[in-house]
């Protein structure tokens, strides 16, 4: 019998050295394991021009190609969920990395559009959704009582991390060995990540012995056992459609437009991809510092507030890039929009814990997350079309900008109830 199969009174004692909490472990496992997630998923904007030089194909069905991995990206969100809050993280991490090694190692077969969409986007997309959406948001919920924002954060600046690490380095590979050659790389990588994930990933405290960190003598940890119908409730709820639609504008404007289309919008303006990518990865590492900074403010402030001020700052952002020449000036504007890119997904998980609760998190956030990616595949792929169709992506910055500002408004009708009180014992 597998350890993960025994009741908490019987399950070992605590593993971890005296002093060191566990759940430091699994958040660097996490981590390591969203930073492969997270890189992964940049490869389709760093390959897209090699990959329309290689296939002939049009941006319009590369693009799609990528929607569909962005939307399948989503879609394992709730997937993952509902399959961590039923067999922990352990497993389902386990078989998204497998995954994610089988799509990119076959995509270096790849010849035409239906393996394209198949291979790349629905296959890829799917496993790269399973590590990379909700892992995060279950960990800290399991594992922390306190810090849960700063843990969040953690995790996004792992995500930032990937985008830092792999932009410049696929950017390279690609120029060297081709973008086949890369995709298998990847696949190798997530394999190489499986080792760590499978021997140290903890489903939850007990299973070492521990107790969520931060709990208090006396006091009972929070239940982490989900409702089967908390969807019913969310869906009857418009705090949860509230929270869906902003987290869809998060996505449309940030993995999806600029994730997706950036490096070929800096090409057109005459600048290398090589220096396009040199701002991706820019974006990443002020991304780094801002995903921190929101979980640490996360834990202080009211997340509806936060979320207003990210939405309305990343609407001026996305305006100002279309008055920004070409080159140096690029450089203001990766500083601003990295700092903001998911610096909304620490205040948004804590939203959805207090409203639905803990042990619904993977569930829940899984949805609200799917939103996410739906509008990133919406925004990857009209903004493929908007460009075929008027020669550029002006009309789609724009409206990315008047989304944001759309956002930062309904961030307002978002009601924060007030965090539980945990259980004394005996009570």
């Amino acid at each position: 019998m597998s350890p993960l199969d025994l009741p908490p009174s019987e399950q070992r004692p605590s593993t971890s050295r005296p002093g060191l909490f566990y759940g430091w472990i699994v958040v660097a496992v996490a981590a390591l394991v969203l930073l492969l997630s997270a890189g992964a998923r940049s490869a389709p904007g760093v390959f897209l021009l090699p990959m329309q030089s290689d296939l002939g194909l049009n941006r319009t069905v590369l693009s799609f190609a990528a929607s569909l991995g962005l939307i399948m990206f989503g879609l394992g969100g709730p997937l993952s969920g509902a399959l961590m809050d039923r067999f922990g993280p352990r497993r389902v991490t386990a078989a998204g990395l497998l995954l994610i090694a089988a799509s990119f190692g076959a995509s270096a077969l790849i010849h035409t559009a239906w393996q394209l969409h198949l291979v790349w986007g629905v296959l890829s997309g799917l496993g790269t959704g399973i590590v990379g959406s909700v892992l995060g948001a279950t960990i800290a919920n399991r594992w922390f009582v306190t810090g849960r924002g700063l843990v969040m954060g953690l995790f996004g600046a792992a995500g930032s991390a990937g985008q830092l690490l792999f932009l410049p380095l696929l950017t390279a590979i690609a120029g060297a060995l081709g973008w086949r050659q890369s995709a298998v790389i990847i696949g190798g990588l997530a394999l190489a990540t499986l080792i760590p994930a499978a021997a140290l990933l903890r489903d939850q405290p007990t299973e070492v012995g521990e107790q969520p960190l931060g709990l208090k003598p006396g006091e009972q940890a929070p239940s982490v056992r989900p409702d089967p119908r908390v969807m019913r409730r969310a869906v009857r709820s418009g705090q949860f459609w509230l929270l869906a639609l902003t987290f869809f504008v998060c996505g449309a404007t940030s993995n999806g437009l600029i994730g997706m289309h950036f490096i070929a919008y800096c090409t057109e303006a005459g600048l290398t991809a090589g220096y396009a990518a040199g701002m991706l990865a820019l974006m990443g590492a002020f991304n780094f510092a801002g995903t921190i900074a929101s979980g640490w403010l996360t834990d202080r402030y009211d997340p509806r507030l936060l979320l207003g001020a990210y939405y309305a700052f990343r609407g001026v952002s996305l305006a100002l890039l279309l008055f920004i020449p070409p080159g140096a000036g690029l450089v203001a504007f990766a500083v601003l929009f990295g700092l903001d890119y998911i610096a909304t997904v620490p205040p948004t998980t804590a939203l959805v814990a207090d409203k639905f609760g803990r042990g619904n998190v993977g569930t829940v956030y899984g949805w609200v997350f799917c939103a996410h990616m739906v509008g990133a595949a919406l925004a990857a792929w009209l903004g493929g079309v908007a460009r075929d169709a008027l020669g550029s992506y002006g009309v789609a910055f724009i409206v990315a900008a008047l989304l944001s500002l759309a956002a930062a408004a309904l961030t307002q009708g978002i009601g924060r109830p007030e965090r539980p009180a945990l259980a004394r014992a005996g009570d």
